[in-house]
């Protein structure tokens, strides 16, 4: 269950742990034992990124991910998949526990990956709410819901988890980076609206899944700048390709 789920996806998450740590420490040569904690960390996140993709796959009923099938697509596993994914989140917190319960900032990190994963969760409850609001009539969606969605769904713990946990590493207050924090955010907003377009373009063989946010009534980015763009009748259109009446 672990190799299947964990490695697998472009580890970006996780390697953003080490490298902004080496940028936090001015180019000085990182020790053995700051090349492990920074690596731990960055593999905490990598599991906590299967953990939601495990339950996102069972919740939007997606066919691929990372090139095969969705774990729970799995004969023998089916809704087993979810007890899996709990497992994978309680392991993050073992890992913390076993590795830095003696360091200074362990309870920052506790709260850091509590309260990014509370933000997830609510993106992620967003995500659905809209999306049933979103087959009874597509006009509701905009893009400040867009926008709200994939700050909490995906920004928090794509963008600023990392880098939160290397500040952590080096001694800093998170509370005085609250500037890097907006930044990461703004960053993760973008790099979702290039998900949203390589969902409906993108090449499966290449992304490794088949998009399905159209099919699924998303509020993506595409069909709210769609919606922006449209006069009365293209919106009618719009609604009626959808199987929708507005």
């Amino acid at each position: 269950m672990l190799d299947y789920n964990v490695p697998g996806g472009k580890l970006n998450r996780g390697l953003s742990v080490i490298d902004s740590y080496k940028l936090l420490k001015d180019g000085k040569e990182l020790s053995d034992d700051e090349v492990f904690l920074a690596c731990t960390l960055g593999w905490c996140i990598e599991w906590l990124q299967a953990y939601f993709l495990v339950l996102d796959d069972i919740m939007d009923g997606s066919h691929t991910r990372r090139g095969q099938p969705c774990w729970f697509r799995l004969p023998k596993v089916g809704m087993i998949a979810v007890n899996d994914g709990l497992i994978l989140r309680n392991q993050i917190f073992r890992i913390l526990k076993k590795h830095f319960r003696g360091k200074p900032y362990y309870v920052d990190l506790l709260d850091l990956f509590n309260e990014v994963e509370f933000q997830t969760a609510s993106g992620q409850m967003l995500d659905l709410i809209t999306t049933l609001e979103g087959e009874k009539d597509l006009l509701k969606y905009s893009l400040s819901i867009h926008r709200r969605i994939v700050q909490y769904k995906t920004a928090y713990y794509s963008f600023y988890l990392p880098v939160a946990c290397a500040l952590l590493m080096a001694g800093e207050n998170l509370d005085n980076h609250t500037d890097v924090k907006n930044v990461l955010v703004e960053m993760g907003t973008y790099f979702q609206v290039q998900d949203d377009y390589l969902d409906c373009f993108g090449d499966p063989e290449v992304i490794g899944k088949v998009g399905t946010d159209i099919e699924d009534f998303k509020c993506s980015w595409l069909v709210v700048k769609a919606l922006e763009r449209a006069d009365d009748d293209q919106k009618k259109l719009l609604c009626v390709s959808r199987n929708i009446t507005s």
